[in-house]
């Protein structure tokens, strides 16, 4: 399933953060739901289901941390038989400067990195410095995925400034699963800061 641009939309409530997976339309205008995910909060390990919408009476896909202490582990992403259809996974030694991970599922294989280094920095001073770090502030962060092989661009995400998270999604290569982009990109709000 290839969706060439979407949207993703936060609710965040007490114990569950959810999110809105919508179409782009040509005009550039919101389109129909996708896809509705959920994440339970302090779950022991993380697994995001997918559905048709907010009823959560269809499941369409998944994405599963592969072990409890998800380090550098990684996610995989299901059908909804359970079969793998890709994976992705933090890259923890390049991330300390600047966050990267690695994406992968049929026939693409590709590298993410924070857009801007900037931010990325002043993103973790931010996080350090006493009492600082417990004032929440939305950093703007964009993340590119390009292609192992040319270094064509496969995937971008780009956080948006709103009052809730709100993500513009372009995934320019015919190969990327809609499923494998859309777990990817709620796993870079849900799990970022791990």
């Amino acid at each position: 399933m290839y969706v060439p641009a979407f949207s993703m939309k936060q609710r965040i409530t007490l114990m569950a953060n959810k999110y809105e997976l919508i179409a782009t339309n040509p005009d550039g205008s919101d389109g129909p739901l996708l896809a509705f995910a959920q994440q339970k909060r302090m779950a022991f390990k993380e697994e995001v289901t997918f559905y048709t919408d907010d009823t959560k009476s269809q499941a369409v896909f998944s994405f599963k941390a592969r072990k409890r202490i998800d380090l550098g582990s990684g996610y995989d992403v299901f059908d909804p038989q359970g079969q793998p259809i890709g994976w992705f996974k933090k890259e923890f030694g390049k991330s300390l400067l600047r966050s990267s991970w690695q994406l992968s599922g049929a026939g693409v294989e590709a590298d993410g990195t924070e857009r801007n280094p900037t931010v990325a920095i002043v993103r973790r001073i931010w996080e350090f410095v006493p009492y600082l770090g417990e004032i929440p502030l939305p950093f703007i962060f964009h993340f590119d995925f390009k292609d192992r092989a040319t270094g064509e661009l496969v995937l971008a995400v780009e956080r948006k400034v709103s009052v809730r998270d709100r993500y513009r999604v372009n995934a320019p290569d015919p190969r990327l699963d809609f499923r494998v982009a859309a777990a990817m990109t709620v796993a870079l709000d849900a799990l970022q800061s791990r």
